[in-house]
């Protein structure tokens, strides 16, 4: 069977994520062609990119870093060109010659070009929770509207997609909880009473993946669990009370859902976001992703046990801000935001990170949440308190 080439917008390319998509993509040439790369400030990361994938675009954060990239462009003889700005995100990600959208971009500076290829009725495929922690139903709805698809790309959720039935009318009456899987962090059996003098390198060395520095921050915290327990909220349309956690050092049982009748259906694999991410692309088909086969005969044991709320409080404000008014989720995540930039510029202890995150929650009560603007404004808000609130901790 002849399958037509995909043109692809890859959001954040020089990132984990972003690397990897690439790495699948080039894997299969027959199949993928790079129509738009993206990044914040690395000049350097992705004019090596250009090189190699040859994009209509490439699109920097700001001005300055564009006008870089448009003089080694230059200079290379390559025919890219180099846009900048959340303008130009957003019109890489819904112009009318792509098929699908990578939303790699970390943090809520990846809303707005989400948006824009949901609304363009792309197919999406999110690795950016924070769309969906920020944006919650309205998010949904503007994929509904657009018309597009979406998959995620995160390694819990894609498993739990994976576990699913594929109709998702069914899931209500056959759906009982999802089960996300957690590594535990670097952190996992470390004394709670030592985690004041936690080092932002120590926070960053995560034992089973390769990650940006912020998401490993968050997997240290287990903020980033907190933020899937939203996201697996609003992707799969379940109750708070459905969604559960299990640690699991391992990290080969990737996400699991258990039905009313009791049986449970998991999804394993290798530690290699080259899975998840294969299978979003070829979805509904299958794919090579370049990862190596799991190997049941070396494996010793897979163990499971329950999160340590006084190692990880931050993990129970899910929860609690799922129960809120709409956008309390979008103020959680402003607030980790600003935490976590603080604690690895080494302003912050990383035990203060919980603390500004539940103070913003205590201080912020949103209110007429009705669209993109209103939720910028939120997270702006928010950011402000959290900073405040930083200031206040470090003084």
């Amino acid at each position: 069977m002849i399958v037509p080439v995909q043109n692809i917008t890859v959001l954040g390319s020089t990132g984990s994520i972003g690397t990897n998509t690439l790495d699948v993509i080039a894997r299969h040439p027959e199949r993928f062609r790079v129509f738009a790369l993206t990044a914040a400030t690395q000049v350097e990361s992705i004019l090596e990119q250009c090189k190699v994938h040859r994009p209509v675009y490439a699109v920097m954060a700001s001005p300055e870093h564009a006008r870089v990239l448009a003089d080694r462009v230059k200079a290379e003889g390559l025919k890219v060109q180099v846009l900048s700005g959340p303008r130009a995100l957003c019109e890489v990600s819904a112009d009318p010659e792509v098929d699908a959208v990578m939303a790699a971009i970390v943090g809520a500076a990846g809303l707005e070009p989400s948006v824009a290829a949901a609304r363009a009725g792309k197919k999406l495929l999110l690795a950016n929770k924070e769309s969906l922690v920020v944006g919650g139903e309205w998010f949904m709805e503007a994929v509904a509207k657009g018309g597009g698809r979406l998959l995620p790309i995160d390694s819990e959720h894609s498993a739990v997609f994976q576990s699913l039935p594929e109709d998702p009318s069914t899931w209500p009456r056959r759906v009982e909880k999802i089960l996300l899987t957690a590594s535990g962090g670097p952190f996992r059996q470390r004394d709670p009473s030592t985690m004041h003098s936690v080092t932002p390198e120590e926070a960053c060395a995560h034992p089973n993946w390769v990650m940006g520095r912020k998401i490993s921050v968050d997997s240290a915290t287990m903020m980033n669990k907190a933020l899937e327990v939203i996201e697996a909220r609003y992707l799969f349309g379940v109750n708070p009370s459905q969604i559960e956690v299990v640690i699991h050092p391992q990290s080969v049982v990737h996400s699991m859902v258990q039905f009313h009748d009791r049986s449970v259906v998991a999804q394993l694999g290798t530690p290699d976001m080259r899975v998840p991410i294969a299978y979003g692309l070829s979805w509904p088909e299958r794919m090579q992703s370049g990862a190596n086969a799991l190997d049941f005969s070396a494996l010793s044991a897979l163990t499971f046990e329950k999160p340590d709320d006084l190692r990880f409080p931050g993990l129970r404000l899910a929860w609690e801000a799922l129960e809120g008014p709409l956008g309390t989720t979008a103020v959680l995540n402003a607030a980790n935001e600003v935490a976590v930039a603080a604690f690895l510029e080494r302003r912050l202890r990383f035990d203060h990170i919980h603390v500004v995150n539940r103070a913003t929650l205590e201080a912020l009560l949103p209110s007429k949440v009705d669209g993109l603007e209103a939720l910028l404004a939120l997270d702006e808000q928010a950011r402000a308190m959290a900073s405040a609130c930083v200031d206040r901790c470090s003084g």
